[in-house]
């Protein structure tokens, strides 16, 4: 019942998304009628596109070659609200100068939309471009630990995150010779029955003191019970709320469910059951798949807390909009214990496959 009530909601938002470009843009260019009927057949398209995206995520089209135009239509429609925005505040200062000659009005007005256009294709190649790319393995010099900890966040497999991106993105982990790895969250985005076989790509991960993951909220989405019992199976170490001790590093790893377990009611995070069985006397390193995560610590005072679910912002400027649900967006930070937090890009996607401003990433910490 949720995904016809979510279905239904996307519907109305996106419909009115292009209804609005249609009827205050496009009917307002200054082209012939022949160039507005293509322009027109274009955003209906996109539309149409934007449906069935929504479709691949739960059938069976999602295998299909035709998903990458399907998710890239998300983009468009970001870069169609954009230019709305912008073409509006245009529109004003169109009406201040009305008792210009027409002609003039009328040569700022194609030299505007002109310019928009430019920008709008310019910033969804860049955005496809950049989305492209492989992830980076960004280092991190903290000084804390004597070991090395690769974190990796926000996979999302299924769809356009397949075997084969897994698989040499491990290939790319296990060159950086690891001590501990750790996923804080979001390796899926689709039901897991699909993907057994990607995720167990991740088991070839190469880490002398184990493999260590946390519950994103996507996790919640795909049956999390599930999930859970697959990944029991696995050598990957699932923290629900509990921590283990390296003795050899003298390290708590601790792990927490997510945040939307509240809201959801169920696999609650508990900060007090995860910090109960740790050895006062060793560092800790806490993962928690949101950066919001830091509003639970109350008096405990991890030395290093691991989070991703952001993306970095993933398509600029949606970082000014993260920002204001999440203290942190990307990069390391300190809090106020002196500890601190360290947010993951992501090595995969969210929606669209575009990135502007943010990079995917494997963070290498030393």
């Amino acid at each position: 019942m949720n995904f016809y009530l979510f279905f239904s909601l996307f519907l109305l938002l996106f419909f009115s998304l292009h209804f609005l470009f249609y009827s205050r843009v496009i009917k307002k260019l200054l082209v012939s009628s022949k160039i507005k009927n293509i322009i027109t057949t274009a955003l209906v398209i996109n539309y149409i596109f934007t449906i069935l995206y929504i479709f691949g995520r739960y059938t069976d089209i999602i295998n299909s070659s035709l998903y990458y135009l399907f998710s890239l239509s998300i983009g468009v429609a970001f870069v169609l609200l954009m230019y709305l925005i912008i073409h509006e505040i245009l529109n004003l200062f169109h009406k201040s100068i009305s008792t210009v000659d027409k002609s003039k009005r009328e040569f700022i007005k194609k030299s505007g939309d002109g310019a928009l256009v430019a920008m709008a294709s310019s910033y969804l190649a860049l955005g496809a471009y950049e989305g492209s790319k492989e992830p980076v393995v960004n280092i991190v010099e903290l000084a804390q630990f004597d070991f090395s900890i690769v974190q990796i966040s926000d996979l999302h497999i299924g769809g356009l995150i397949d075997r084969e991106f897994v698989r040499e993105s491990v290939k790319k982990i296990n060159a950086l010779n690891p001590d501990i790895v750790c996923i804080t969250g979001d390796i899926i985005d689709t039901a897991v029955e699909s993907i057994r076989d990607t995720i167990l790509e991740l088991t070839n991960i190469k880490a002398k003191y184990g493999i260590y993951f946390v519950l994103g909220n996507h996790e919640y989405f795909h049956n999390p019970d599930e999930v859970i019992a697959f990944l029991k199976k696995t050598n990957i170490i699932l923290l629900l709320n509990e921590s283990i001790q390296i003795d050899e590093l003298k390290v708590n790893i601790v792990g927490t469910t997510d945040l939307i377990g509240y809201r959801m009611e169920i696999l609650k995070p508990d900060i007090h059951k995860a910090f109960r069985s740790i050895n006062p006397n060793y560092k800790s390193i806490l993962l928690a798949h949101q950066p919001k995560f830091v509003e639970e610590l109350g008096n405990y005072k991890p030395t290093l807390m691991l989070s991703g679910h952001t993306h970095g912002g993933q398509i600029w400027p949606f970082e000014y909009l993260t920002i204001l649900q999440q203290p942190f967006v990307k990069g390391l930070h300190k809090l106020p214990h002196e500890g601190h937090i360290y947010i993951n890009s992501g090595i995969g996607f969210w929606g669209p496959p575009m990135r502007l401003g943010s990079q995917a990433e494997i963070a290498y910490i030393i």
